[in-house]
């Protein structure tokens, strides 16, 4: 039978109750599939007191000299009370525990260390984090056996082979198989895999972000294939993608399906789908992603996928979102009329100063593109002044509609661009992607609840109707 990979993030595994209710969502797939289970570090609705937050603070202590024994504290406590919670038997619990303080006190000594030196690197950092998704495998691992669920802790702490120092597409292609190899199911045993998965050149947390965890399922389902992985879960709190985002346009509906290309733009422009790396990396192996709610586990989810054959795509939009806290940034020079060098002055000028662009809008006489980091471009705008005058308009945000049938479908940017009007939200920049799947403009952040909800009901109402 084919195997389904489960990522649960750290809200879904946050506690003894939450343990519990993952299990019992293993044991129900396991009827039908084998599975494997990759897990976050233990999180709580407060991303400050997760597990992550915790020993990154813990960390930035010992570098200060400062002490870290609470935040090292609450990260004990925590566990052991979803120890106590989520496994009854009181050999097996005690065999955790004794296991767990042995890390724990692994983990200060580490600590300690840091505290002499007063460095943190980004290998140091990686180790450091791996503490997080270990407890939470183990403890994970633990309450499946106690609720008669075979399974093994898989720790891949130091799997990656450290010969190889550049990571590029050849090195994740080499490393998915080894991956796939170590996590494989065997004699009916559930593997309970960590997300950390090693020492990354020049550091996993730097290299790919704190959505590491979802990139290791990707990993592992990318080295096994679609002819052995019949999808890959990615089990969140929420029921799935949406038209918009829910708690901004009551009317917002959960998508069933969408394609890979549409996901990585509602994510670059707002709204938490997934990495690009992962989606990459499971797409290109043509594995289904299927996202799904922790707590709604008998949802249908929204399902991440190209589409067969030659389907054409309906002909509107797919969703709407918005991406806040951005700045326009407009360069204006009279030399800019007929000549060349002016843009290549600009962009060479951001990129040494590792400015990242989002947008961007061109005239005669002058250049605007909004940056969603003030901060890195007030370094780049001496620079900016020797081209041309600088104006800096802080308080925006983008407003972008993603959907792979607006290409077909004509009128469908007057149509936006009228939606926002009626409501009286005044556009200041506009781009449409180069691969036309996507039409964003730039708004006053104070006007994107009202543009998000007005260009919902114009497209994804009506035309649900």
């Amino acid at each position: 039978m084919a195997i389904i990979v489960q990522k649960f993030g750290g809200t879904s595994v946050g506690s003894g109750e939450r343990l519990l209710g993952v299990a019992e969502i293993i044991r129900e797939t396991r009827r039908r599939h084998p599975v494997i289970a990759v897990v976050s570090a233990m999180s709580s609705k407060v991303k400050s007191q997760g597990t992550t937050s915790l020993l990154l603070e813990a960390g930035e202590r010992a570098v200060k000299g400062r002490s870290f024994d609470k935040p090292l504290g609450a990260i004990g406590a925590h566990h052991r009370q979803a120890l106590s919670e989520a496994v009854s038997k009181a050999a097996a619990r005690k065999e955790v525990e004794t296991w767990l303080g042995e890390e724990l006190g692994h983990l200060h000594g580490f600590l300690k260390a840091i505290q002499v030196i007063r460095e943190l690197s980004p290998r140091s950092e990686d180790l450091l984090l791996a503490y997080g998704e270990r407890f939470c495998a183990r403890l994970l691992a633990a309450t499946l056996n106690d609720q008669g669920v075979l399974a093994g802790f898989v720790d891949l702490t130091h799997a990656v082979p450290e010969r190889d120092s550049i990571v590029d597409p050849a090195y994740f292609r080499r490393l998915q198989k080894h991956l796939a190899k170590l996590c494989a199911p065997r004699k009916k045993e559930v593997p309970v895999v960590t997300g950390f998965f090693g020492m990354v050149p020049g550091g996993l947390l730097q290299s790919v972000g704190r959505g590491y965890t979802d990139f290791t399922a990707a990993l592992i389902s990318a080295g096994l294939g679609h002819k052995i992985v019949r999808e890959m879960q990615v089990w969140k709190e929420v029921d799935g993608i949406f038209t918009a985002d829910p708690r901004r346009v009551p009317q917002a509906r959960v998508l069933p399906r969408i394609t890979p290309t549409e996901a990585s733009e509602l994510t670059y422009f707002g709204s938490e789908v997934l990495h690009p790396f992962t989606m990459e990396r499971v797409v290109s192996a043509q594995v289904p992603i299927r996202i799904m709610n922790t707590f709604n586990p008998s949802g249908h989810g929204t399902v991440i996928a190209k589409r067969k054959g030659r389907a054409r795509p309906d002909l509107r939009a797919t969703a709407v979102t918005a991406k806040r806290g951005i700045t326009i940034i407009t360069v204006t020079s009279n030399r800019m009329y007929n000549a060349y060098g002016f843009l290549a002055g600009v962009f060479n000028t951001l990129a040494d100063h590792d400015v990242v662009v989002d947008l961007v809008s061109t005239s005669e006489v002058s250049i605007s593109f909004t940056v969603d980091r003030l901060k890195d471009i007030q370094k780049a705008v001496p620079r900016l002044k020797a081209l041309g005058s600088v104006d800096i308009t802080p308080g925006r945000a983008i407003l972008a509609m993603v959907g792979e049938g607006m290409k077909y479908a004509k009128g469908t940017a007057g149509r936006m661009f009228s939606s926002l009007g009626v409501v009286g939200v005044n556009i200041e920049m506009i781009s449409q992607g180069a691969s036309e799947i996507n039409i964003s403009c730039v708004v006053k952040e104070e006007d994107v609840e009202d543009g998000l909800n007005a260009v919902h009901q114009s497209f994804l109402e009506v035309d649900k109707a």
